[in-house]
């Protein structure tokens, strides 16, 4: 059975008796340490860090440029030996350190009101320059991995919230539900399009879309749920419709921080896959989800990283933890984001071998 088989057989609860083992990324400074414990040099990526530790990514992605077309020329406005203040190609201006692993500092943006979104529309339609010239050899690649296939879902929310910051996003969201639904529209009609660029030329369906939101933090959501019913599942319902059209199943989307409030509106609106289930301050707990949802709700992710800190035992307790879960079916274990630099390379190299043994008959 390939990664993508036993992917499939545990996303539609099928016959499985173990997990893929999943690598999925590490921060900067993670990857120095594990320089420092016997990680060879030659390892600088997400890609060769799977290759070396015998396992997989979550997906193989084959998608093409659903970001600002054409972006905003990039500008540097000041630059030291520590850190780069420019303007990117979203019309953010940043303070980027470049020798820490850290989010970079929004101090300035392009778009701040309804007024500046026309500017931003004309940057969000559908174009054939998007599409990469080597699609189809994309598409072969994706085919060949033997990992499961996802195509991309863009974003409803969290691209919305980087261009403009929280706060323009948070007036903009209260003082013009109009404008913020026509973004999250014309967004969603840029999913569709992409959909039907890249789904026909493949030769069999593709197991998931997957979009990215970061929408929440320790404290709930940036969006009311009231406001996400009226403003934002129109759009996933409209990507929804087009993933119907071409028999794709799974609709997930990436979000941080504590979901709670969101999960059973998310499903409503067709998106029935979260990703990673961040267990955080919150103490999200990912069978807590299941017992509410049911079945529909698939998850991804839902191991505490911070546990892997702590050493074997700790490790053993966690993925016990999630026994029952993985043994009912539709949740793939991962940790539930990058890996931290409190994580020695024995310890995490003991979690996947967990993993890899691990067998749920």
């Amino acid at each position: 059975m390939t990664t993508r088989q036993l992917w499939q057989q545990i996303m539609h609860y099928g016959a499985f008796d173990r997990m893929p083992v999943v690598h999925w990324k590490v921060w900067r400074e993670t990857r120095e340490r594990w320089y420092g414990e016997g990680l060879p040099r030659d390892i600088d990526g997400a890609g060769a860090e799977q290759a070396y530790f015998d396992a997989v990514p979550p997906w193989t992605f084959v998608d093409i440029n659903l970001n600002l077309f054409p972006g905003f020329e990039e500008v540097v406005l000041e630059e030291t030996d520590e850190y780069r203040i420019f303007r990117d190609s979203t019309g953010v201006t940043k303070k980027d350190w470049k020798h820490r692993g850290c989010i970079p500092q929004h101090t300035g943006f392009t778009f701040r009101t309804a007024a500046d979104w026309p500017e931003f529309k004309k940057r969000l339609q559908p174009d054939p320059a998007r599409v990469p010239a080597d699609i189809d050899a994309r598409v072969r690649r994706a085919e060949q991995s033997g990992n499961a296939i996802a195509v991309h879902g863009a974003s409803m929310m969290g691209w919305i919230r980087n261009w403009m910051g929280v706060e323009n996003m948070s007036y903009l969201m209260y003082d013009d539900r109009d404008c913020y639904a026509e973004i999250v529209d014309t967004l969603a009609g840029l999913v569709c399009w992409g959909l039907d660029q890249i789904v026909p030329r493949m030769h069999t369906v593709p197991d998931i879309c997957h979009g990215w939101e970061d929408i929440c933090g320790k404290s709930g959501p940036l969006v009311s749920p009231s406001i996400f019913d009226e403003c934002v599942a129109p759009g996933y319902r409209k990507v929804r419709d087009k993933l119907d059209e071409y028999g794709i199943k799974l609709y997930s989307i990436d979000t941080d921080g504590d979901i709670a409030a969101l999960v059973g509106h998310w499903l409503d609106a067709g998106v029935n896959v979260q990703f990673p289930i961040e267990i955080g301050t919150w103490e999200a707990d990912p069978m807590a989800y299941r017992r509410q949802y049911g079945r529909e709700l698939r998850i991804v992710g839902g191991f505490n990283k911070l546990v892997l800190e702590d050493g074997p035992a700790a490790i053993d307790a966690e993925i016990e933890r999630r026994l029952p879960l993985a043994r009912d079916g539709g949740y793939i274990l991962m940790p539930d984001h990058l890996i931290t630099p409190g994580v020695a390379l024995d310890d995490y190299r003991y979690y996947l071998d967990r993993i890899r043994e691990l067998r749920l008959d």
